[in-house]
């Protein structure tokens, strides 16, 4: 009977100890899709990892940049594993803030990441975060109402066609608009889609002494060109609508056309929750006067903030959720169209090629996306859509906040530009540029 008590005492103490030797990973994410799926598929890692429980924070995109920002900056120590992007990969990592990506599993095979995107995610030489999925943007539209209406798009449409395919399709009274595209104010929501109209009508943020151009007539068409379409042919309410309204504007049938990222493809195409996926037609994002950053490069990636006391197990992760594997393990669950897409040259396979009728678009755009080149003019920055500077997030976002109030009616186009102009310009100033 003792030793009965002392065997099962010592099986107690055993599991105790099994418990508290388990680490708790938390992890930061987007609300996209594919980071639901992540959530949802890391259920195999935790199976394979059983010393390893993760715990999700899900959150709007805005939202995700603000926490993460507030808590890398002050060291706050609150994630192990970030979902960022591009722009912070290349100036936290060079503050010291991420862990660097180094000693990778073999069977990682870092080779098969596009170069492109391995280098949009490094300094110097070192990789900060391992790419989930990237993104160039293109041009989403329904091939039934094109048909209907007796139109052709081209394979690399303008601005002024879009604009003219959305007077034609516009049916407010059918529920059904010309033209969605990205309202909500924020650098990385309406920012990056009104950058890369502006980079098409050969406008830049800064010139060669970084000072601000919004008071060029580049910028003044653009805008005006922006704001007069949705307020013409966008869907009531354009001004609160970022990539996740519009797609399920676009999945629910009320968008003749839509720009966005082109990782939306596999979403648009599944019948589970797309009523249009099999009427959608897919080409390059729209051109002007140059095509020279008419199409943006991002990547959402995993990185690992310095902070973590569990830089380990958040290495094993981040590297199963970007591996070859987790690829296998979507294709298998979700179908292969669903693999992340931007990141592999194996992902492009014959067979996803075949499944994807998206991909073809997606890659090309990947391919010619030049982050060093984004506009008809020289610049002194990096980024077509954004501007990799310390600074670009607090003044991209505050620029957001006025296209949004110019697209509700709040201001004119021209005043709007004139407030920009101002802001950005004190804030450079501040921040010591030129330098």
């Amino acid at each position: 009977m003792n030793l009965s008590r002392l065997l099962l005492g010592s099986t107690c103490i055993a599991l105790a100890g099994a418990a508290s030797a388990a680490q708790t990973l938390t992890i930061a994410t987007v609300n996209n899709a594919d980071m639901i799926r992540m959530q949802r598929l890391s259920q195999t890692f935790e199976q394979q990892n059983p010393e390893i429980d993760l715990n999700w924070v899900v959150l709007e995109e805005n939202v995700l940049r603000q926490r993460l920002t507030t808590d890398i900056a002050t060291q706050g120590g609150q994630f192990d594993v970030l979902t960022i992007g591009m722009y912070e990969a290349s100036l936290w990592g060079d503050k010291g803030w991420l862990a660097p990506m180094t000693d990778l599993p073999a069977d990682y095979d870092l080779d098969d990441v596009f170069p492109s995107v391995r280098e949009g995610l490094s300094v110097d030489g070192t990789l900060y975060a391992l790419p989930f999925y990237a993104e160039s943007s293109m041009t989403y539209y329904r091939t039934d109402l094109f048909e209907q209406a007796g139109l052709q798009m081209p394979e690399h449409p303008t601005w002024t066609q879009m604009a003219e395919f959305a007077e034609k399709l516009h049916k407010p009274d059918q529920d059904q608009y010309g033209m969605c595209l990205r309202g909500k104010a924020g650098w990385g929501e309406n920012m990056a889609l009104v950058t890369t109209v502006a980079n098409a009508f050969g406008a830049r943020w800064f010139d060669e002494q970084w000072q601000p151009e919004f008071n060029g007539p580049e910028w003044t068409r653009a805008a005006t060109f922006y704001v007069d379409l949705l307020s013409k042919y966008g869907p009531p309410g354009a001004s609160s609508n970022g990539f996740n309204e519009n797609l399920a504007l676009f999945n629910t049938g009320k968008c003749a056309m839509w720009v966005d990222a082109t990782v939306a493809g596999s979403f648009v195409t599944d019948a589970s929750q797309s009523k249009v996926a099999d009427k959608v037609g897919f080409t390059f994002a729209p051109q002007q006067d140059t095509d020279k950053g008419s199409a943006w490069l991002y990547s959402w990636a995993l990185a690992i903030p310095s902070t973590s006391k569990k830089q380990g197990a958040a290495k094993a992760f981040t590297t199963w959720a970007t591996s070859r594997d987790y690829a296998k393990l979507v294709a298998e669950t979700d179908g292969v169209a669903n693999v992340p897409p931007g990141t592999r040259e194996s992902t492009y396979s014959a067979e996803y090629m075949a499944a994807a009728p998206f991909a073809k678009i997606t890659l090309e755009s990947l391919k010619q996306a030049d982050p060093a080149s984004p506009s008809a003019k020289p610049v002194p920055y990096v980024g077509i859509q954004l501007v990799t500077i310390p600074e670009f997030q607090a003044i991209g976002t505050q620029v957001g906040k006025m296209f949004s109030a110019a697209l509700t009616g709040q201001m004119p186009v021209e005043q709007m530009l004139t407030a920009v102009q101002q802001s950005t310009t004190r804030e450079m100033k501040r921040a010591g540029y030129p330098k």
